[in-house]
């Protein structure tokens, strides 16, 4: 139970953080760049939370039993996999939760600075509000409905996107030297 309360008080701080950060770099980014760039970068917001949650979804439904015995083969990276499973809870509310509903946040904020955007070039036929409707909609519809494909992904082959997690989580490790598995 203490594990638990030390968890959840480094996630609310840790998503307070990221959502500051994200806000600040989605904010700065879209008013700095064109109309089209705007668009590519929430289609790329929107895109990151479908990852991170199909990660949350396969980590939570991955069996550990492959793992092990990839770990006893010595397969990279498979340590890295049974570590996410192990801690499947805080994974999946880091990935889906945390990430995830950041992403979802933000790409909100970003689809307000692009109906700014369009506005700007006063395109006769259009409302701002009939505007600002039919984005949020598209914007609820591509992430509802990737989240959708990831969490048919993720179940499905829950084992493959562990395993490749695992890997991209150990070249961090490697990379950034963290030792996040011994």
């Amino acid at each position: 139970m203490k594990k638990s309360n030390i968890w959840i008080f480094k996630i609310i701080i840790i998503t307070f953080i990221l959502a500051v950060f994200m806000s600040i770099f989605a904010d700065t980014t879209l008013r700095s760049t064109n109309l089209f760039m705007a668009i590519i970068l929430l289609v790329l917001i929107i895109f990151v939370g479908i990852f991170f949650d199909t990660i949350g979804i396969a980590v939570a439904a991955a069996k550990i039993e492959p793992f092990n015995s990839m770990a006893s083969q010595k397969v990279k990276a498979a340590k890295h996999s049974i570590y996410l499973i192990k801690n499947a809870s805080m994974v999946a509310n880091f990935c889906n939760d945390v990430i995830g509903d950041i992403a979802g946040i933000v790409s909100g904020a970003a689809g307000a600075i692009i109906i700014t955007k369009i506005m700007q070039y006063d395109i006769p036929f259009f409302e701002k509000s009939t505007l600002s409707v039919m984005l949020t909609g598209l914007i609820a519809s591509l992430t509802v409905g990737g989240k959708a494909i990831g969490k048919i992904v993720g179940i499905s082959h829950s084992k493959m996107v562990v395993q490749k997690a695992g890997k991209l989580i150990c070249l961090i490790d490697k990379v950034l030297k963290l030792k996040i598995v011994e």
